[in-house]
């Protein structure tokens, strides 16, 4: 375990399940941890490992160098951060936005704590509270590379991975974003999927193992796909996107005969027969990527 000299202080502002995570990996390294919340009386296991409890978010951010925050998101953490006995407090020291938000967002809480000569940097937490303290773990940066450096030695008692994404402040958020989209899209789909399979008589247990080898193939395609996406090639050698829409619509005719929502098949649905107006019929799916985009220019 490192050791941290009398500087290797950190404030944790936010104590939801991943707060208290982050806290207490913190204070399972040795640092001395300051901790707030807004709603009292949910620190108390961290004040019994250690962690001081500050009365004010303007005492908690004063008590270190770095202020980690971790709260529901930027409308949360505007609330807390820019009262201006907290912003004072923090003029000089560095905060990691470590809440979950968008690009825009995040470029704009940069400029306001540059006004504020405050060192800023933006990052998401890219994986579950249990991973926090493990090598499982995984946390991505963005903001000024030599600030990331500074404080990485605090930042990687996390545990596990730890990766700066670029000096653009959005760029983190960006990646969380199109993360996220997978990750909803994909946990939407499932629960549509069981829905799918209790009218059929189907409990989700039985549809287990073939949903976890549907699972199983994703990592490969999203492999090959990602190469078509950015070399434009979008292929559809092993899956014209012809074929794409016949599939789709018997989710959706065996959906809406159980009277299930079909609405987000629908609307894949819609995006792939697009594509085909568009004469890209014999394209993959990931034609659908440059599609969509065309909608921004």
């Amino acid at each position: 375990m490192p050791t941290f000299d009398h500087e290797s202080a950190v404030t944790v502002l936010g104590l939801g399940p991943m707060g208290r995570a982050l806290a207490g990996a913190f204070l399972d390294a040795g640092l001395r941890v300051t901790v707030w919340n807004r709603t009292p009386g949910r620190d108390g296991e961290l004040l019994g490992r250690g962690a001081a409890s500050a009365a004010s978010p303007a005492e908690a951010v004063a008590a270190s160098p770095l202020t980690v925050v971790c709260v529901v998101n930027y409308d949360a953490a505007d609330a807390v951060l820019r009262q201006d006995a907290v912003a004072d407090a923090l003029k000089g020291r560095t905060v990691a936005n470590l809440c979950a938000d968008t690009p825009s967002r995040a470029r704009d809480a940069a400029a306001w704590a540059a006004a504020h000569g405050i060192r800023y940097l933006d990052g998401a937490i890219m994986s579950m509270t249990t991973t926090i303290g493990t090598p499982e773990a995984e946390v991505i940066y963005s903001g000024p590379e030599d600030l990331y450096r500074e404080h990485l030695p605090v930042l990687e008692t996390l545990g596990g991975t730890h990766t700066h994404l670029g000096e653009d402040f959005g760029r983190a958020a960006a990646y969380d974003v199109a993360l996220l989209d997978i990750f909803w899209t994909a946990m939407s789909g499932y629960a549509h999927a069981l829905a799918i399979a209790r009218a059929e008589g189907i409990t989700a247990r039985e549809l287990l193992p073939h949903a976890q080898g549907i699972g199983a193939i994703m990592s490969p395609i999203f492999e090959a796909f990602a190469g078509d996406a950015d070399d434009g090639t979008y292929s559809g050698e092993l899956n014209p996107i012809t074929s794409a829409a016949s599939t789709m619509a018997h989710v959706i005719e065996t959906s809406e005969s159980h009277g299930i929502d079909a609405g987000v098949m629908r609307a894949a649905e819609g995006q792939v027969r697009r594509v085909i107006g568009l004469g890209h019929g014999t394209d993959g799916i990931t034609r659908v990527t440059e599609v969509l985009g065309r909608a921004r220019r």
